[in-house]
């Protein structure tokens, strides 16, 4: 049984490589349909797995057109590099998606997901600056307050408090930035490692005066077939509450979506 009070959450990354446009938006048609409750895209610019320069599309112009498509699930990028756009510019673009997504009065359905960066040939071939780890962590602790003080000067503001995920497991800088601002916190780490960095992730609540209940913990699962069922229900244990897995082109099976949403109905 969860150790949290929060239900069940499906999420489902749809890797824009591989495909063309028609399939990814029949696609997020489909898990729309399914009760799938996030959809996720990426935020690169060449494909991660396959043939490198396969086919490949830009994230957060896509995410306007799913925020136009869709009327129920929530989406966003799984997740943004935070290095490719200054954050005021970034903060603006997701204000506006969210505001394309809002229907008849309620609230948009944007996950503002970021991350620090980590693809090299993304910056080499678009001509950014790679750095290091620990600098691109720095310029994303920098970010974030921009970004959040952007959104309160914006007009219209956005529907309300965007959520905030941030991905990552780094102990030292990652964690106490997602102590600081996320609403999600997002890895992709087994149960042991996952067990080790919630107590690190606590930690570091503590340090910044922060309730470590007040962050959905989030993760990358394979599926949710037979024999993957006791890593779930472990990862539920340690208080998991989002499960998310990806799919990519170019043949994209939803098995594994219907397998997650139907263990994840079984509990709520």
């Amino acid at each position: 049984m969860t150790t949290s009070s929060r239900p069940v959450r499906v999420g489902v990354q749809i890797a824009p490589q591989h495909s063309s446009y028609q399939v990814i938006r029949d696609t997020l048609t489909e898990l729309e349909d399914l009760g799938v409750d996030i959809a996720f895209n990426w935020d690169h610019f060449y494909p991660l797995s396959g043939d490198p320069d396969g086919l490949h599309f830009e994230g957060w112009t896509m995410l306007a057109a799913w925020a136009e498509q869709t009327s129920r699930i929530q989406f966003g990028p799984l997740v943004t590099c935070n290095s490719y756009r200054n954050p005021d510019l970034l903060a603006d673009m997701a204000r506006t998606v969210d505001h394309i997504s809002a229907r008849d009065g309620a609230e948009g359905r944007l996950v503002f997901g970021i991350g620090s960066g980590w693809f090299e040939r993304d910056y080499d071939e678009y001509g950014y600056e790679f750095g290091t780890p620990g600098t691109r962590l720095d310029s994303l602790s920098e970010a974030l307050p921009r970004i959040e003080a952007r959104w309160e000067k914006l007009n219209p503001a956005p529907t309300r408090d965007i959520p905030v995920l941030i991905g990552g497991g780094g102990e030292k800088k990652t964690l106490r930035i997602v102590a600081e601002h996320a609403d999600i916190w997002h890895s992709f780490s087994d149960v042991e490692t996952l067990e080790r960095k919630l107590v690190v992730l606590s930690d570091w609540c503590e340090k910044v005066g922060r309730d470590v209940g007040e962050i959905e913990i989030s993760t990358g699962v394979r599926g949710a077939s037979g024999e993957e069922v006791p890593q779930l229900e472990k990862q539920l244990e340690l208080g998991v509450t989002l499960f998310t897995l990806g799919i990519s082109g170019p043949d994209i099976d939803l098995q594994g979506a219907r397998d997650l949403v139907a263990w994840r109905d079984s509990l709520n």
